[in-house]
């Protein structure tokens, strides 16, 4: 799972990656708000299951992929993080190559978790990583695409699996101060909203002996209707 706004929106502590994994969780990514809780700088070297985007600059505390076991299997995670209207950090396809390519030597399912603003990047590293990768999912939007698809050398793809939170805001924050911000341009602090929730994520069924995914579902989750399409 996608943990970089787990603590109101901003990075996560040690005691929420702890509940997460109390609940089952194998394995956390982040993203570009990794540091916001300054708190993680305390434990990120030393919890394996939590990972920030590979493409960091070297030296950066905490590692970029990881591998979980759950169930009698592997899995391979790698997280990555984009450029396009994010910071110009190191380039995340050059950073798939040689991580993905070096996996692939001991397992056969890897999952890639890029975390990216445009739409049109995400596709692309899909396409990169098309046969490499089992799984190509994307986060950071807030916004579950309606484009979960195998592509053609098996490897499961969509562009933002969405958010876990509520869903009366604005991407998950209280409307009224989003508002106020884009209508004044003043500074604003945005607040976590506290009404309907809902959980979004996608399930994925791969292959035992290739790796490559045999099907890909997005779940949709709402506190007062549960959907799978």
């Amino acid at each position: 799972m996608n943990g970089e706004n787990a603590a109101s929106g901003r990075g996560i502590t040690q005691a929420i990656a702890r509940e997460f994994f109390d609940w089952g969780v194998h394995g956390i990514t982040m993203g570009n708000h990794t540091w916001d809780n300054k708190e993680i700088f305390d434990f990120i070297d030393d919890e394996p299951r939590i990972i920030r985007p590979a493409n960091f600059p070297p030296g950066t505390p905490g590692r970029g992929y990881t591998v979980v076991k759950g169930g009698g299997k592997e899995l391979a995670i790698v997280n990555l993080q984009g450029r396009t209207f994010l910071p110009a950090i190191d380039c995340p396809f050059r950073a798939a190559d040689e991580i993905v390519d070096e996996l692939r030597k001991k397992h056969k399912h890897i999952l890639v978790d890029f975390h990216a603003e445009a739409t049109s990047e995400k596709i692309a590293m899909g396409w990169h990583l098309d046969g490499r990768a089992s799984i190509v999912v994307g986060t950071h939007t807030h916004v579950q695409s309606n484009d979960d698809t195998i592509l053609p050398q098996g490897t499961a793809y969509q562009t933002d699996a969405g958010m876990v939170g509520p869903y009366e805001g604005v991407l998950g924050m209280q409307k009224e101060a989003v508002l106020q911000k884009f209508q004044t341009q003043l500074p604003v602090r945005f607040q976590v909203d506290m009404g309907k929730w809902h959980f979004h994520a996608i399930s994925v069924e791969l292959n035992d002996d290739d790796g490559k995914a045999r099907k890909i579902q997005k779940i949709r989750l709402k506190e007062d209707e549960w959907r799978m399409d």
